[in-house]
């Protein structure tokens, strides 16, 4: 079986923002891969911060991002607990990420992830074995 791959919450927000219709259909693509592949892993802090951010955006979309959080929960979602805050608190020291960019990371390194779709996964890539 290929290695999952983690998603963080910017893909999810390309996927329903016609702002950026190149931006849209690529994170489209990608969500569908990942569907078809049964790879596509998250944290329930990416389920939030998607579904806040949506809200926010498009009050008029709450409906449809509370239905793509439902369906999002077939991807098995990491629940921040001792292990992920501990680790999490680590790299946020030695790569000086944000401690919420830094959680992210700490889920999909607790999950075995093959990649990181997050932007701040680029600088601890290679440390965190990540590609």
């Amino acid at each position: 079986m290929t290695a999952p791959v983690f998603v963080d919450t910017n893909v999810l927000i390309y996927a329903v923002d016609r702002g950026d219709l190149k931006k849209q259909q690529a994170a489209r693509a990608w969500r569908t891969e990942l569907w078809k592949s049964h790879r596509g892993r998250i944290s329930f802090q990416v389920l939030q911060e998607f579904y806040v951010n949506v809200a926010q955006r498009w009050p008029s979309a709450r409906e449809q991002a509370r239905a793509e959080v439902r369906d999002l929960l077939a991807w098995r979602p990491v629940a921040v607990d001792g292990t992920i805050l501990e680790r999490g608190w680590k790299i946020q020291d030695r790569y000086q990420l944000s401690f919420w960019d830094a959680l992210i990371v700490a889920a999909a390194k607790s999950l075995a992830a093959a990649t990181c779709s997050q932007k701040t996964c680029k600088p601890t890539k290679r440390c965190m074995g990540l590609r």
